[in-house]
């Protein structure tokens, strides 16, 4: 594996009931084309050798010597596939019946593992042809004399020799419908990835508790969970099978099959490192752990080499795609079949998207309206510029006074222009304060700013890091000497981009009284300011929604420094990099922690030559490592800003508040990170 990454697949290839050198057959072609796409573990349905619907045939010798042999023929046949196959199958031993799952690898059976809970009720008539796996009375099983010893029962984990973080489980259909799933204790034991071997019939409603289901149980036990499902091939004479299967991981849905789809794989990237990250994040998982000490002894660890050539460095390639049969050619490209997203912090479906900027403007204002209730403020101020981070501040407030039944006019606006200050910014300013019942104040600074100079000893003409802090600091101080005169509070717009890349000034636009926007990424911020435009629009005000698209459309800019002209001439992505690129690295440092080299190919994944419109992009090897390296450096460098930010509540999965999510030294060192990167510039 690289990077943690583990390349896995459900398969649902077609079968015949009881003809069980014909679904070998299916089985074997199955993992030949799992192997073409550098899949290393694929799953496969309950009792898939034979058929789950054999009825009273599983009685029969003749099938259960057909099943045994069909196993052996896979085992010999994948023998120089590299893949982890789990197969289900019949077994009888002493005496007893278990529906079983058995681990294939490079021409050995590993292990047998029967299923823990059969199912009689209903339409499930197991437990007339399987025992449980509480009655077995053996520890390993030999089907003949090549393989004998084989390590049986339902306390085994299969582990990667090279990385620690690939440790696999199985349980087989019943079992994860039960409150006591097996695979609850195989996570607490340490396995990570949890293999289902299923047979669940469909009937109208069941599809979506399915999901629900799998999606709930790799939440809880923290592990990626393959759910291999039988397909409509089963036999229909009292039930029908869709081949629904999932992949779930952490509880986010990773990739499922159509019902009754043609689909033979169901593909999907996982990556373990996430699955290590939660879990050391979630400390009561560790707490669950100590009570489950007792039953660890009980488990057996079987330890394989897994090819860990599945992915490299330079890979920047699309995604395979998704094989929809074995007569399509498998693909050699080795990129991640998953789509990177560009901007994680934001939802791609319009749909999906509306929904989540409309709970975190709620969010946003509940939060801030607290306050106002707490204190009993009756007024707010806000240093209005006419970009987007003070829009949606204000955009919000105005929905916070509106929660606490408070004249919006109450909440002054307060445009500063100086030096850097262009017409369109202020023109947009003043427009917004009036669409919104804001009561605006114009202040020019100027003068202030300059006699500020002269006290100091400062030459104008000197466009340096003082230049740029005098104005800062002066409409911080303009903001709560104004705040102090109405009895108000000041409210931060900074958003938690500009926190992790430390782009705001120390005491300046850094301080305020309540940042609203301290959880919400620039990426995010762009979205929300849209879907207020969306919302004046369709509720008739026309005059707002205007004035919000062209804010939308003016560049990202501090303005503190004199303009060219009529433009801008102090774009803030020319200086620190594309919000974009740093988004999607703050959310990869803060929410899984990875290093920097798994986040540079993560970047070259996900910045594939396209933008999130499908527009080309610039963003080459070169340019994406530039721009990280500043991100850890600033990052490292700023942290005292952040060490003494305002309150604000956390609205999204990171935060930077020293009180929340994020405790870091401000005299941290980035040494590590640093040399990490150093690498990557050395590597063609």
């Amino acid at each position: 594996m690289k990077y943690g990454i583990l390349r896995a697949a459900c398969a649902s290839p077609s079968l015949k009931v009881a003809d069980c050198t014909y679904n070998a057959q299916k089985i074997i072609q199955t993992i030949e084309l799992a192997d073409k796409q550098n899949i290393r573990l694929i799953v496969f349905p309950e009792l898939c050798i034979t058929g789950y619907t054999c009825g009273d045939l599983f009685l029969q010798r003749s099938l259960q010597l057909s099943a045994e042999k069909a196993l052996i023929d896979i085992c010999s046949k994948t023998k120089d596939c590299k893949c982890l196959s789990i197969i289900g199958l019949p077994i009888t031993y002493q005496g007893a019946r278990y529906n079983c799952a058995a681990y294939l690898f490079k021409g050995n059976i590993l292990a047998i593992v029967p299923k823990t809970y059969i199912p009689n009720y209903s339409e499930f008539y197991e437990r007339r042809w399987f025992t449980p796996a509480e009655f077995c009375q053996t520890d390993s099983i030999t089907i003949n004399e090549d393989y004998s010893n084989i390590p049986f029962g339902s306390n085994i984990i299969i582990e990667d020799k090279k990385d620690p973080l690939l440790k696999i489980a199985c349980e087989i259909c019943e079992d994860v419908w039960v409150p006591l799933a097996p695979s609850t204790r195989h996570a607490l034991n340490g396995a990570t990835v949890i293999a289902n071997l299923s047979a669940s019939n469909e009937i109208v409603g069941k599809a979506d508790y399915r999901r629900m289901l799998i999606s709930a149980q790799s939440a809880k036990t923290v592990t990626a969970y393959l759910y291999a499902n039988a397909c409509h091939d089963e036999s229909t004479t009292d039930m029908i099978f869709s081949g629904h299967s999932i992949i779930a991981l952490n509880g986010s849905l990773k990739a499922q099959s159509d019902l009754f789809g043609t689909e033979i794989l169901t593909l999907a990237d996982i990556d373990l490192e996430r699955i290590e990250q939660d879990r050391l994040r979630t400390t009561t998982f560790t707490t669950c752990n100590a009570f489950n000490r007792d039953s660890q002894a009980i488990y057996r660890f079987i330890t394989v080499e897994f090819d860990d050539n599945t992915f490299s460095d330079s890979d920047s390639q699309k995604s395979i795609g998704f094989q929809s049969s074995d007569e399509k050619k498998a693909s050699s490209a080795i990129s991640l079949i998953d789509k990177i997203a560009i901007h994680p912090f934001v939802p791609e479906g319009d749909k999906e998207r509306s929904e989540r900027c409309r709970i975190v403007i709620e969010m946003q204002a509940e939060g801030l309206a607290k306050r106002f209730r707490h204190i009993h403020a009756q007024s707010a101020v806000i240093g209005l510029s006419g970009g987007l981070d003070s829009t949606l501040a204000l955009l919000v407030t105005a929905r916070a006074f509106d929660k606490c039944g408070i004249e919006r006019s109450k909440i002054s606006a307060v445009t500063m222009p100086c030096f850097g200050t262009t017409n369109r910014t202020y023109s947009n300013a003043c427009a917004l304060a009036k669409n919104t019942g804001a009561a605006l104040k114009e202040i020019n600074i100027k003068k202030a700013v300059l006699q500020h100079f002269e006290d100091i000893g400062h030459d104008e003409n000197i466009h340096d890091v003082t230049y740029e802090n005098c104005q800062a600091r002066e409409r911080t101080q303009i903001l709560m000497d104004i705040a102090n005169k109405y009895n108000g509070i000041v409210i931060g717009t900074g958003d938690l981009s500009e926190l992790a890349l430390g782009w705001c000034t120390y005491n300046g636009d850094q301080m305020s009284m309540y940042g609203v926007n301290s959880s919400i990424p620039k990426t995010l911020v762009r979205y929300l300011v849209e879907w207020f435009a969306m919302q004046s629009e369709q509720n008739g005000d026309n005059n707002l929604a205007k004035v919000l698209k062209d804010i939308l459309a003016t560049p990202v800019s501090p303005e503190l420094l004199p303009p060219t002209g009529k433009d801008i001439s102090q774009k803030t992505e020319e200086l620190v990099g594309p919000y974009e690129l740093h988004d999607f690295f703050l959310y990869y440092v803060l929410r899984w922690g990875f290093s920097p080299k798994k986040i540079f190919f993560l970047a070259m994944q996900a910045f594939d030559g396209k933008q999130a419109d499908g527009s080309e992009t610039v963003y080459t090897r070169e340019i994406i490592l530039k721009w990280l390296t500043t991100f850890y450096r600033r990052f490292f460098s700023q942290q005292f800003k952040r060490s003494c930010m305002p309150d604000g509540a956390k609205v999204g999965t990171v935060n930077l508040s020293p009180r929340g999510d994020w405790r870091m030294p401000s005299d941290a060192s980035s040494t590590v990170w640093m040399e990490e990167l150093k690498e990557l510039e050395q590597t063609d």
